[in-house]
């Protein structure tokens, strides 16, 4: 009988990774976006799955590397973080046919892939730990991961981009210019962090991963016992402390900030936990779920995801 070798840490963190995805699409009535109960016209729940599953080899490959460079084989410079944001862009890409499923829940969890990956194997993959390894993969970053992940974009085509003042992404001179200035990919979402949450998270340390999101989601395990409803409670959390900037992309801050009050009298009647919690979830989610699908808040899922994920990287089993 020949024995399967056992997984590597690598393997480990790529599967807690790969479920941190599949528990934040199934979280239901997850307000505004997909999730287990409802498809968009043209994205479906099964088109997450897919995607979930297209990148699994990416977040291996980012926690192998992430282990050179703790090892001091390669220097941080040598990460390669936006070739690898592109190729898993493109996975779900050939993986399923919904559209942009992943971009935002890309751009942050390559990222922690590399940051847990840089914990030495027999070591517990401690949250603040991987916190710390995640400021020096993001202060890493070079003018190539930049043009990257530009094309990365390109390839997702995520709506509701608009159009910004500084190094468009639509804008063609915005790559020479890129590369005649020696831009990085951090230094980019300097500049995009103003507007757009997950940029905010590279410059700022990933503050609502580990300090809205992540506290309030044990608490709320803790509390019930029900992943679900506390997946649910804490995508609620996070909205109604940070409005969202893909709705405010694409219907103005004012609309973004009209959504963040619903996450916060849904939360006030008790979220999940209660039965008119649940009733003003479920209505919450009927009104923002338009014929185009404009404002779904995506950019709190991705955060949601990125809660997830180090959640389950820290030990955590459903």
């Amino acid at each position: 009988m020949t024995l399967k070798p056992m997984p590597t840490r690598h393997d480990e963190i790529a599967a807690a990774l790969e479920l941190a995805l599949l528990l934040e699409v199934s979280a239901y009535p997850k307000p505004g976006n997909v999730h287990r109960t409802r498809d968009f016209e043209n994205t479906r729940f099964e088109h997450f799955l897919a995607s979930a599953a297209a990148l699994v080899p990416h977040f291996r490959l980012a926690a192998l590397r992430g282990s050179k460079l703790a090892a001091g084989s390669i220097h941080s410079g040598e990460l390669m973080i936006g070739e690898r944001i592109k190729r898993a862009v493109e996975s779900c890409s050939e993986w399923q046919h919904g559209g942009n499923t992943s971009l935002g829940a890309i751009l942050l969890l390559i990222p922690i892939s590399y940051a847990a990956g840089m914990v030495p194997p027999g070591k517990d993959l401690k949250v603040q730990e991987i916190r710390k390894n995640l400021r020096r993969v993001v202060r890493g970053t070079s003018k190539t991961d930049a043009v990257n992940v530009y094309r990365a974009i390109s390839r997702a085509s995520p709506g509701g981009m608009g159009k910004v003042p500084e190094l468009d992404v639509n804008d063609k001179d915005s790559l020479t210019r890129i590369r005649r200035h020696n831009i990085s990919l951090l230094d980019i979402f300097r500049i995009s962090s103003r507007y757009d949450a997950v940029s905010s998270e590279w410059v700022r340390g990933f503050p609502v991963t580990f300090e809205i999101g992540l506290p309030f989601l044990l608490r709320e395990l803790h509390a019930t016992g029900d992943i679900n409803a506390a997946v649910v409670d804490t995508y609620l959390r996070i909205l109604s402390r940070v409005p969202d900037t893909l709705v405010a992309r694409k219907l103005g801050i004012g609309r973004a900030r009209e959504v963040s009050l619903m996450a916060r009298r849904v939360l006030k009647a008790g979220g999940m936990k209660t039965s008119r919690g649940r009733k003003e979830a479920q209505r919450m989610d009927r009104s923002l779920q338009t014929i185009d699908h404009r404002c779904n808040p995506g950019t709190t899922a991705d955060l949601t995801a990125s809660t997830l994920s180090v959640l389950l990287l820290g030990g955590y089993r459903p």
